[in-house]
This record gives structure tokens, C-alpha cells and sequence, in this order.
């Protein structure tokens, strides 16, 4: 099949695979963290603050981390960032497993988790091109791994939902540190012909300025890192408010709370689908805008849908939107970034999509306190909305000025 042909490399087929069953584990853990958290508080504030010291790191840390990944061997960082993870899910499955439920102790191992995440993320995508032999298939490759997380979305809240009601919340945990040993396995068999890494002349912080410069100078990128920006710190966030949609608005438990989170994973699924059956690259600005669109409205339909059928039916167009929007932007970036840059481009990526998301998960969550659930997500689908009306106009600005300027060295040229 089209949308499988990047699993025909060894490298990438491993990668897949390993990742797949860790990711199931992740997503197991993710919601058996936020039930556990609003099950012993009933705090929206501290399923914020569990958001923000999770993802905070990525803001503060991710240029550095790509500048600190083109210094080092790629490969090696990576194994490093998952042995780290599987020592803290070990912890946070011993804290569960023994009932000390300490909630500075989650924030603590989730602050932990979040500065493995900044290094983690940066060092998995930039690796992708060197998975791949053939680069016309990196976009498929790009695609495949983001249905393999979306479908890890799917997978682990619904296993989770079912365990937390049967067997109980240390399940969770301990499957997900079980979970590393397949990707740990995987990696270690994997054979990558990785160039030698060339020590470079000027010192990290002048790299940190040139990735800067870089990315700023480029207006497709930039202006895309920017919409993204906006999008995590007041839209994407909206997912913080769904255990209190669960069980508060719907009166339902955890198994309600896993239908929203696979929801959101199926809609994922299907914009990940599409975006593997692309042939190359092209038209991605265009997916971007119309999944912008579609994310902001799906996520004001959502705060005001009093039916959990059509709750669900909504959250499943935030979940396309959402991985549209993400997934159509990292592509542009992996497929469009000068090759000595790609970490350093990569990492503002993450920057800005992970590292938003936090400060916007403690906002909707102070503000869920202060004016209800319904209210705060409504702000945010309506800011999700205007941003996507904004980026439209930049862009056809944009295009006029290049055709202007086009038709301008044409007739100076007749001339």
C-alpha cells in the first residue's frame, strides 16, 4: 500500500514498531495521571499546573536542544532520553504501585519527564531523514509516525479507561515502564550510518543566535511557527478541561473520559491517514489553513454541545484539525529547512508547539475556575478562529507582494 511505503526501510520499520508500543504506554500513563490528579484534589488549577511543569520545558529548553543535538551523535541522545523515561515511569509506578499518593511528587516526575521531552522530541524528529534512504518519502515517513502517535491516542486512553475501572491505576503506570524494553530493544537493533559529528568552531550560544536568525528570516517558517505558537498557548490546551467534561458536565468516570481522548485520537488517525497519502510537499500551506479553521470552530462547538454523542462527534473534529494543523506544519518545516538548520529549525517547532502548551493549560485552567469549563473553552475555539482568519490574511499578503514583485524585475527585465 502507498500509505505503508516508508515501512520498507529497516531503520524506520524498527523505529515504527518500538515506538508504537511505547506510545500506547505513554498515552496509558497521560490519562491515568490526569483521573488520578482530579480523583484525589478535584482541582481544575492542578490538572493545569500538572499540564505546564509537564510541557514547560520544552519552551525554556528546545533551542538549546537543538543546537546540543547537532553537536552530538543523534542516535546516541535518543537512547539516552529513553533510558532516562524508563527510570521515571519506574518511579512514578513504584509511587503508585505503594499508594504514596504525593502530588508535589507527580508534579516533581512530570517537570522530570518534560526536560527529557525537550531533548527527546527535537532528537526523534531530525533523526527521521536518516531513517529514511529515499527523501520524496519523508513526508510519508513524517505522516506514518504521527498516525502511530495518534493511533497511540486511541489505543492507550481506551485500555486505560477499561484497567482504571478493573484493575486498577498502578496498572497503568507499570505497563508504561514495561513498555520502554520494546523501544529499547528496537533501537538497539537498529543500524543508522550517521556522518561523523564535526565539532563546531563557534560555542553553542552563537549556534543558538544563528538558528534564530534563520528561522526569523524565513517568513514561510516563521510565519508558521507563529500561528502554531497561538494555536498550542490558547486553543490546543482546551484537552485540559475534558476529566472535568466527563465527570462533571456528563456525569460520567474514567471510561467517559477515555471516550473523549480516543475521540480526539480517531480524528487524529484520519488527518494522519491523509497526510501519508500525499505525494509530495505540496499544498501543505493550504491544509494548514483550512485544518486551522476547522480546529478553532470544532473547539467552540465543543464547549457548547450538551449532548456526549455530539460532544464526542465534535471532539473528533478537533482531533482532525489539531493533527492537520501540527502535523502539515512539522512536514513544511522537515521538508523546506536548509539541512544544517534542520535540529535548529526542528527545535522551534517543538518550542512552540510543546512549549505553549503549558502556560496555556495554567491559563484555561485558572480560568475554567473563575468562569466555568464551558466559558474558557468557548474563548479558546473563538481565538483558534481569529488566528486562522489572521494567518489566511498574512499569507495571500504575502503571495501579492512576491507576484508584485515578480511582475516588477519581468517588465524592468522587458525594458
Amino acid at each position: 500500500m502507498n500509505i505503508l511505503r516508508s515501512l520498507k526501510y529497516r531503520n524506520f520499520k524498527l523505529f515504527f514498531y518500538g515506538q508504537s508500543v511505547s506510545l500506547i504506554g505513554t498515552w496509558m500513563q497521560k490519562t491515568a495521571v490526569s483521573w488520578l490528579v482530579y480523583r484525589l484534589t478535584g482541582s481544575a488549577v492542578l490538572l493545569g499546573i500538572v499540564g505546564f511543569v509537564s510541557l514547560i520545558p520544552s519552551l525554556v529548553l528546545s533551542p538549546y536542544a537543538g543546537s546540543y543535538i547537532e553537536r552530538h551523535n543523534r542516535f546516541k541522545v535518543l537512547v539516552y532520553t529513553q533510558v532516562i523515561s524508563m527510570l521515571q515511569a519506574g518511579a512514578l509506578a513504584a509511587m503508585i504501585y505503594f499508594k504514596y499518593y504525593s502530588i508535589p511528587g507527580i508534579i516533581a516526575l512530570s517537570l522530570l519527564q518534560g526536560i527529557i521531552n525537550a531533548f527527546d522530541i527535537t532528537c526523534r524528529q531530525s533523526l527521521m531523514v536518516e531513517m529514511v534512504d529515499n527523501k520524496e518519502d519523508l513526508p510519508n515517513a513524517i505522516a506514518l509516525n504521527s498516525t502511530m502517535t495518534n493511533i497511540a491516542r486511541i489505543a492507550g486512553p481506551a485500555v486505560a479507561g477499561i484497567i482504571l475501572s478493573t484493575l486498577g491505576e498502578d496498572f497503568c503506570f507499570i505497563s508504561n515502564f514495561l513498555s520502554y524494553i520494546a523501544v529499547l530493544s528496537c533501537l538497539f537493533m537498529m543500524k543508522l550510518n550517521l556522518a561523523a559529528v564535526v565539532k563546531p568552531q563557534t560555542d553553542i550560544w552563537t549556534e543558538l543566535k544563528e538558528g534564530f536568525k534563520y528561522v526569523s528570516g524565513n517568513k514561510d517558517i516563521s510565519s508558521m511557527v507563529i500561528m502554531l505558537g497561538v494555536s498550542s498557548l490558547f486553543v490546543i490546551p482546551f484537552n485540559t478541561l475534558m476529566p472535568l467534561f466527563a465527570k462533571d458536565l456528563f456525569n460520567g468516570d474514567a471510561k467517559t473520559f477515555s471516550w473523549f481522548e480516543s475521540t480526539a485520537g480517531l480524528g487524529s488517525v484520519i488527518s494522519a491517514v491523509y497526510l501519508a497519502n500525499l505525494k509530495n510537499s505540496k499544498g501543505l500551506i493550504k491544509i494548514i489553513t483550512i485544518a486551522s479553521m476547522l480546529f478553532g470552530i470544532s473547539v467552540l462547538l465543543l464547549a457548547h454541545a450538551k449532548l456526549l454523542p455530539i460532544a464526542l462527534i465534535f471532539m473528533t473534529f478537533t482531533g482532525i484539525g489539531m493533527m492537520a494543523q501540527t502535523s502539515a506544519i512539522n512536514t513544511f518545516i522537515q521538508t523546506h529547512a536548509a539541512p544544517n538548520m534542520r535540529s535548529r529549525a526542528i527545535s522551534y517547532y517543538v518550542m512552540a508547539y510543546q512549549g505553549m502548551i503549558p502556560i496555556g493549560s495554567l491559563l484555561i485552567g485558572l480560568m475554567a475556575n473563575a468562569m466555568g469549563p464551558r466559558v474558557a473553552m468557548g474563548i479558546e475555539g473563538i481565538v483558534g478562529i481569529v488566528s486562522a482568519l489572521l494567518f489566511i490574511m498574512y499569507r495571500n499578503k504575502a503571495t501579492e507582494g512576491r507576484l508584485f514583485n515578480k511582475a516588477k524585475h519581468l517588465f524592468a527585465g522587458n525594458n
